[in-house]
């Protein structure tokens, strides 16, 4: 039996181990801090994000924001969750020690441990202080990008130190929430399923849904490198045996854990542990505020700052920027495009941006930097993403009116500008059970409370507050069609139509669009190289991820982003392991 310790409003929240550890942790007592707090915690199957909302100094909610834990482990998630918020004293939650539970719920505690700590203005304990230094390779940011090249790097050469940077106190960034998973064709596991698919095919579709202002050099470059890449991570011990349909996809290339578990979490676990094995050091809480260069403009290493406000350098023969976008930092968004005023953003508070200064300070360039994608359904209260799989297992998207009103796989702008034209700028996403067991990621959104559940379609619509007659006829009208294969009101396609919409209960969640991925940035070349404005590489500079710009042109493609980190990360990782 493994005893969990909570402690609410006024104190740290504490986990003890075992019945036979005599251990025990004194609360903490210092006031909490109004405001929303992130914490991660390491579950059975990958990292566990919660949110701690305080109100007036005490935990007002606590919301589990990204896991990729079994349906089993839920009713310990929620059970964990309802008694740590709104509370002030002590409680022993006895968890059995059983598959599954005991880790996940260690997880939950610590994810909730380090959110409560942040509101007390507080960091783990142990937090160390640096000072300056030397390594091999610098990498500045800790999520998919950054730790792909870390690990890539350390392989290539075992002699090597390789020193990670992450502002954040906690790993993954934008990656410890992607659900969907990564685009690959030509792969060994869509040969093993019979997928017909061809890397010419895989180009053509990104070119198309970025509107052809994509780069191709780095399309060609991604669409080659993408399933030796699959390769690589399934030798790590990635689950990428699922592959799922997104929009803009001509087939189904989304490569994603069994059952369509979330990508996000399982590939941060894969990734860690990968780390961890390659002796990797990745510090924590350890912001960079300025790149060191030499007289000729060669870059060798960074300017870094402790968690307590002191600075240090890192000198490098190679540094690797795999910060992420900046789709948090609304002031920098709404100022290329004002458009998205008002706008929610999907994105993890640490994606500002905050590279783009350093890099063009030397002379870096930057390209396409106005376009900005909006995924079309976020849930539209809590902001939360909804993947694009569920749509691609079957759900469809109707209106206030109980209607259809456009092709739910058709490009992320295309549907975001469909749902924005309809009543209130907001939409229903539309499933069955059938759906819902088909996709593990849906269990998540049960568990956030995020789904309204009928027993029949009138009364899901009546639930919703739509007219049930129109959604009872919108639903009739698109089975008759799937089961025809011809979409004859939107043109989704056969392929696209997987599944009729007929299988009690049925669920809805109401969706708007929300700031999701920011696709200018950083000017690179196919060697990951950081580029000039006159288009020379800067020597000892690299970039993968969503920093960079022009791969995924004017419209990302779902699947496409998972697939730059993981594949550009990779590539750089080798890139700087050669640099000299």
């Amino acid at each position: 039996m493994l005893t969990l310790i909570l402690m609410g409003a006024s104190g740290l929240l504490t986990s003890c181990s075992n019945d036979d550890d005599n251990s025990t942790t004194e609360p903490a007592t210092q006031m909490l801090q109004d405001g929303e707090w992130t914490g991660s915690g390491e579950g059975r199957s990958g990292s566990i994000i919660a949110k701690v909302a305080v109100k007036n100094h005490e935990v007002a909610q606590v919301t589990i924001v990204s896991q990729s834990e079994s349906v089993f482990a839920q009713d310990a998630i929620n059970d964990i969750v309802a008694r740590a918020t709104g509370r002030k004293d002590v409680m022993s939650v006895e968890v059995d020690g059983v598959s599954g539970a005991t880790l996940t719920s260690a997880g939950v505690i610590g994810a909730i441990n380090m959110g409560i700590l942040a509101a007390m203005g507080k960091q783990k304990e142990g937090a160390k202080t640096y000072q300056d230094g030397t390594c091999d390779i610098v990498i500045v940011g800790a999520g998919g990008a950054g730790l792909s090249a870390a690990v890539a790097a350390a392989e290539a050469d075992g002699k090597q130190k390789i020193i990670v940077l992450e502002k954040q106190g906690i790993i993954g960034g934008n990656t410890n929430y992607s659900t969907g998973g990564i685009n690959a064709a030509e792969t060994d596991v869509q040969r093993e399923q019979g997928i017909e698919d061809s890397k010419e095919l895989f180009y053509d579709d990104i070119m198309r849904g970025g509107k052809y202002e994509n780069i191709p050099s780095l399309v060609r470059s991604l669409v080659e490198y993408a399933p030796v890449t699959i390769t690589w991570l399934r030798g790590l011990g990635a689950d990428l045996t699922d592959i799922g349909l997104m929009g803009g996809s001509s087939v189904k290339r989304t490569h994603r854990p069994k059952g369509g578990t979330a990508i996000g979490p399982h590939l941060m676990k894969v990734l860690k542990e990968a780390s961890e094995k390659e002796n990797i050091e990745i510090r924590t809480s350890n912001k960079v505020t300025e790149l060191l260069t030499t007289m000729d403009g060669r870059v060798t290493g960074v300017k870094v700052e402790n968690i307590d406000g002191s600075s240090y350098q890192l000198t490098s023969r190679a540094v690797i920027i795999a910060t992420g976008g900046f789709g948090a930092n609304l002031d920098m968004v709404t100022r290329l495009q004002p458009s998205l005023s008002g706008f929610a953003t999907l994105n993890h508070p640490g994606a500002t941006g905050d590279a783009f200064g350093w890099v063009t300070a030397i002379g870096g360039a930057t390209i396409q930097m106005a376009n900005i994608q909006i995924h079309p359904t976020a849930e539209a209260t809590n902001h939360i993403l909804i993947t694009e799989a569920v749509r691609g297992n079957g759900a469809i998207l109707v209106n206030h009116e109980g209607r259809r009103f456009c092709n739910e796989m058709d490009t992320r702008d295309v549907v975001s500008t469909a749902i924005l034209a309809q009543t209130g700028g907001e939409a229903f996403l539309v499933f069955d059970q059938g759906v819902r067991k088909s996709l593990a990621s849906i269990e998540t959104y049960a568990n956030q409370h995020l789904l309204s559940e009928g027993t029949t379609v009138a009364a899901l619509a009546d639930g919703v507050g739509i007219p049930a007659q129109a959604l009872e006829e919108s639903i009739s009208r698109y089975n008759i069609q799937q089961k025809a294969g011809r979409d004859e009101d939107f043109g989704r396609r056969a392929t696209q139509m997987t599944v009729a919409l007929e299988t009690a209960p049925y669920y809805a969640v109401r969706v708007k669009p929300a700031i999701h991925h920011t696709m200018g940035g950083l000017s690179v070349n196919a060697e990951t190289q950081v580029l000039r404005a006159d288009g020379t590489p800067i020597p000892g500079l690299y970039a993968a991820g969503e920093v960079t710009g022009g791969l995924h042109g004017a419209n990302r493609l779902g699947g496409n982003g998972v697939a730059d980190i993981v594949v550009n990360g990779r590539r750089a990782g080798l890139a700087a392991s050669q640099a000299r």
